[in-house]
């Protein structure tokens, strides 16, 4: 099948209909005694000890957040790497689809590794039906025909798998890139949570805070919500966050900011024209290098590879020839690595392109249930394994901040480079298009995203 296949067949690949990707099973992750037979299979699960978490508004540095924090990082076992990408990939192209059909013609940005690990995070505090769920969401389906064999992953090991599928963003600030990620679990005053369940959340990469509130008065919930997350946020990232339901017991909440630079690059001083269509144009800020570039003309779409540095690298994407992004979206298969697309060899490129900066903030259980699938993590989710109380999610938040940014100085001030701009190919990024990010090793796509007009990046995706 050509790499090009349309990207709904991703989307549909994960249930009845095959592409050309067999996904072979790791079976060393299911979790159950062989012994025991295929109708008692069911792992005994067990809750363990409990502990009632801080006030938000206290300034005590809890014993168990401290222990995160000097959380060592874990060793990786039982490592596969091409069913997770697949896995990631198919996950966060339905949530991606699901944003394009609610919010049309505006830019989007979300992080398919971010996304897994929030779901996989509730898979390790469930049980039963909402386990099962879960299990097939994250695309963890039984590998035997009879429906019957009920079985369980073990999520712990899923969950290192993945962590070391994005360890390309565990430095907090390496060559040509800035990252951060704050994780925060709120729970209802009382309600006790499983001390191993909260240890097990914690990993080096993250900031991570547990904390109390009072969900009944829900403004003055979300208040202190956002003003804990901005004072504790290492981007000084505002949440947004409103209109929480006062039935809420439970809210998970990631802060996520990724800032990578293009090296050599310099910011035009003149605005230039972007075409948000054929008929309409805008004057945005743009940004110019001249260095040695992957890249392809295929059918109606330019694609380029920009390296970021040795663990990560970009991939832009622009309908050419009279095409839409629409089409390019639909068109284009994001999950295969790019030595699969056949890129031409690398040659000098004098590259101009946007400066641009997305914000966006995603409740993914208002997007599970967009979705129409049988995953509940509402009032009526078995999250036994993470409370002996009853819990209600009513949202799981999910935020980024993506910008993309000049790494070199002004063009007044060094002129280096400029003698190749007369023979080099000379490409204009002048309108819509696709951004993804991808890990150099792994080849997993870590952000997606599209722009489509980089004066509106700091939209807000607000859930209702």
């Amino acid at each position: 099948m050509h790499w090009g296949v349309s990207l709904l067949c991703v989307f549909v690949c994960f249930s009845t209909i095959d592409c050309d990707r067999v996904y072979v099973h790791p079976f060393y992750l299911i979790s159950y005694n062989t012994t025991s037979g295929c109708n008692l299979v069911e792992v005994q699960e067990q809750l363990g000890k409990t502990f009632i978490p801080i006030p938000i508004d206290s300034d005590f540095t809890p014993p168990y957040e401290e222990s995160l924090g000097n959380k060592t990082k874990e060793k990786t076992q039982y490592v596969d790497v091409n069913f997770f990408s697949d896995m990631i990939y198919v996950l966060g192209a339905r949530f991606y689809q699901k944003l394009r059909e609610m919010h049309k013609d505006e830019n989007i940005i979300l992080s398919p590794t971010e996304i897994y690990k929030s779901l996989l995070l509730f898979y390790l505090g469930a049980s039963g039906k909402t386990a099962d769920d879960l299990q097939i969401l994250l695309g963890l389906e039984s590998p035997t025909i009879n429906s019957s064999c009920n079985f369980r992953v073990d999520g712990h090991k899923v969950l290192s798998t993945v962590r070391f599928i994005s360890d390309p963003l565990l430095p907090k600030q390496a060559d040509g890139l800035l990252f951060s990620k704050v994780f925060c679990l709120f729970s209802a005053p009382g309600v006790p949570l499983s001390e191993s369940f909260v240890h097990n959340l914690g990993s080096p990469d993250v900031t991570f805070w547990v904390r109390t509130v009072d969900f009944r008065n829900s403004t003055q919930a979300a208040e202190k919500i956002n003003a804990f997350v901005e004072g504790k946020n290492t981007h000084r990232s505002k949440s947004l966050l409103a209109n929480i339901d006062p039935q809420t017991t439970l809210l998970l909440a990631t802060y996520t900011q990724f800032k990578a630079t293009v090296k050599g690059a310099f910011p035009l001083k003149e605005p230039q024209e972007f075409w948000l269509s054929s008929d309409t144009k805008v004057s945005v800020p743009m940004i110019r290098v001249t260095d040695s570039f992957e890249h392809k003309y295929d059918e109606n779409l330019l694609i380029i590879k920009i390296p970021v540095n040795k663990d990560v690298f970009l991939l832009l994407l622009q309908p050419i020839n009279g095409s839409n992004l629409a089409k390019a979206e639909e068109g284009f298969d994001l999950k295969f690595p790019p030595e699969r697309r056949q890129l031409l060899p690398s040659r000098e490129i004098h590259l101009t392109l946007p400066k641009f900066s997305l914000k966006s903030i995603y409740d993914l259980q208002e997007l599970i249930v967009n979705m129409n699938v049988s995953t509940n993590l509402g009032n009526k989710a078995n999250l036994t394994m993470l409370s002996d109380t009853s819990l209600t999610v009513r949202k799981i938040i999910n935020q980024q901040l993506f910008e993309l940014s000049p790494g070199g100085t002004d063009p007044a001030e060094d002129h280096s480079g400029e003698h190749n701009a007369t023979t080099a190919l000379k490409i204009t990024v002048n309108g819509p298009f696709l951004v993804a990010v991808y890990g150099s090793k792994s080849k997993t796509l870590l952000y997606l995203g599209r722009v489509t007009n980089p004066l509106e990046g700091a939209n807000i995706h607000r859930t209702k």
